[in-house]
């Protein structure tokens, strides 16, 4: 037992020392480690630059439909359409392997954002009856089928033409809240061009025919084109980036007021494939009528029997490449010339190397297989305010592909294009 006390006070001693030892170690280490400097790591072997971003298939096409009325007993055949008649349809292009994608889908992949499928659809609406609500979207919801309402704001039920066919605003909202993408149609749904006829309402409901000029029509054309923009953002909470062209009547002008206001694509009524090289201000649509029965044959036609897809192409971030003028550069001369370094991108096969830039089309570039570099000086004034560019090669049996665009100063540029005279 006495042997026992003793060890007890030997083993108390042996820990304090330890933990002392250990505390000063701790200590020692930490200074050492203020004063010295801290170490730089030492990078292993450079990784080769992530260029690329998701690949698209930039050989898909979508065709694009344009429904109004959806009616029992046809009156109006240049906008009505049996039900009958558009499940029928719906239940083709599932028949035929076209799969309808969103609008947005279709944005996205003409950014080179998202894939889509080699043969795809967007099924639209225009104007906003209430047959739409009714009877158009139970068949959608019945095949899974995404869709885009696009609405003139004074037709909607309350406007000065929304009568008792009109959608309402509540409707609208239920779709808004069950996914549909709902976009603009102008205010008043008429000819948009400055100097044709328009009907203005005036005091007692009455209507009167009328052509705007001047500083009249630039304050008409503003809430046709941003005014039901804005009320349909701020009725539904939503942001509106497409705008459908009443009657596809329309010029640079309504173009340009389009885009200022954040218009990311303007479509028409002219149907046509829709390529990943189409212009975003002027996508046509089949426009489906009784009166018509063969436009969505033809349409489905034209790309339903195709293999589709084709060889996908990567798409190179312009940056990587050290363009010149740089993505989003303004220059100061309307004759520029177009640079950039294919070097990153690897080994090129140089007969596939193709040089586009907008407004010329395909230009007679030079292509230095020792630098990697593909120059193009241009030789014809550029006239608009901002120039795309589009690079093209084969890379190890890859197409791959460039896109950027740069400014131009407006006075370099000779000015801007005039605004075509409307048709009288």
């Amino acid at each position: 037992m006495i042997i026992r006390f003793a060890i007890l006070p030997l083993f108390l001693a042996l820990n304090l020392s330890m933990c002392k030892k250990q505390e000063n170690a701790s200590s020692s280490s930490q200074q050492a480690s203020a004063s010295s400097p801290t170490p730089v790591a030492t990078p292993l072997a450079a990784a080769s630059p992530k260029i690329t971003k998701p690949v698209v298939d930039q050989t898909a096409q979508v065709l694009i439909f344009c429904y109004h009325r959806l009616v029992d007993k046809i009156r109006y055949p240049g906008t009505e359409i049996t039900p009958a008649a558009f499940e029928a349809e719906m239940k083709e292009l599932k028949d035929r392997g076209i799969t309808v994608i969103s609008m947005q889908d279709l944005l996205a992949w003409k950014k080179g954002e998202k894939n889509i499928p080699p043969r795809s659809a967007v099924v639209t609406f225009d104007d906003g009856w209430k047959s739409q609500y009714e009877v158009a979207w139970p068949i959608m919801k019945k095949y899974g089928y995404p869709f885009t309402m696009f609405i003139y704001t004074e037709g909607v039920r309350g406007g000065s033409l929304g009568g008792g066919e009109a959608i309402t605003w509540e409707q609208l909202a239920d779709m808004r809240d069950n996914g549909v993408d709902i976009e603009a149609h102008s205010a008043t749904h008429q000819d948009l061009r400055e100097g044709h006829t328009i009907m203005l309402a005036s005091t007692g409901g009455k209507r009167t025919k009328t052509k705007l000029t001047g500083p009249q029509y630039e304050q008409w054309i503003q809430n046709e084109v941003v005014g039901s923009k804005q009320l349909l953002e701020q009725r539904l909470g939503i942001k509106v980036n497409c705008f459908a062209v009443p009657f596809g009547n329309y010029n640079e002008h309504v173009k340009e007021i389009a885009r200022n206001s954040g218009y990311e694509a303007m479509f028409t009524v002219y149907g046509q494939p829709i390529t990943f090289t189409s212009s975003m201000d002027s996508i046509g649509r089949y426009a489906i009528e009784a009166n018509k029965p063969k436009v969505f044959e033809d349409a489905v036609k034209m790309i339903a029997t195709s293999t589709g897809g084709g060889a996908a192409v990567a798409e190179v971030g312009a940056k990587d490449l050290a363009t010149q003028p740089a993505d989003g550069e303004t220059v100061h001369t309307a004759l520029p010339l177009i640079k950039a370094n294919l070097s990153p991108i690897g080994a090129i096969e140089p007969g596939s190397v193709q040089l586009r830039v907008s407004g010329l089309g395909v230009v007679p570039a030079n292509y230095d297989p020792k630098s990697g570099t593909v120059s193009y000086q241009v030789t014809q004034k550029l006239h608009e305010k901002s120039c795309s560019v589009i690079i093209s090669a084969k890379s190890q049996g890859k197409k791959v592909e460039a896109h950027w665009t740069f400014g131009i100063e407006e006075g370099a540029a000779g000015g801007t294009s005039p605004i075509p005279t409307p048709k009288k």
